[in-house]
Formats: C-alpha cells, structure tokens, sequence
C-alpha cells in the first residue's frame, strides 16, 4: 500500500496534513513530529523520482525497508496519542 507514494509522492503530504490537523487539535508534540516526518518523507520520495538522491539504480529501495515501518509504527502511536489527548480535551469536567 505505501508504495503509491514511489509513483505519486505528493500523496505523503496527505498524511502530513492530517498530522498538522490532529496536532493542531491535540497539542502533542509526537503528532507534531508525525507531520515532519511524514513531510520529509514527501520531500525525499520526489527526490528520489526525480533522480536527485540516486545515482543511476533507484529501482533497488532498501531504504525502504527501514522507512516504512519507521513511519507506520510513528503514524500508529501519534495517531493513538492525539486521539487520547481530544478525548481528554473534549471530557467535561
């Protein structure tokens, strides 16, 4: 599934937004650190497509066997942590 973003890489900034909503929301600096990481991750994978971060052989991604999990596993736990924080914020009293 996330290697849609290797053919369109604009679509990582969705994640990102998302992020920058929920910290906006939650004022977790975890979903915060989720929206830049999934911001960078944007920048590198259009580096990467356009051929600026590789030479020659960019079809070989090892690198994405560290980034994948990396984002997922920080996506889940920001994820779970803004939302825990707006239910607190929204519980009366």
């Amino acid at each position: 599934m996330m290697g849609v973003f290797i053919a369109w890489p604009w679509l990582a900034l969705v994640p990102a937004v998302v992020f920058v909503v929920l910290h906006r929301l939650s004022r977790r600096r975890l979903v915060a650190a989720a929206a830049l990481m999934w911001g960078l991750y944007a920048v590198y994978e259009y580096g990467m497509r356009r051929r600026w971060l590789c030479t020659g052989e960019c079809n070989i991604r090892v690198d994405l066997l560290l980034l994948y999990p990396l984002l997922a596993v920080a996506s889940l736990v920001a994820l779970v942590v803004a939302l825990r924080a707006i239910a607190r914020a929204a519980k009366p009293g």
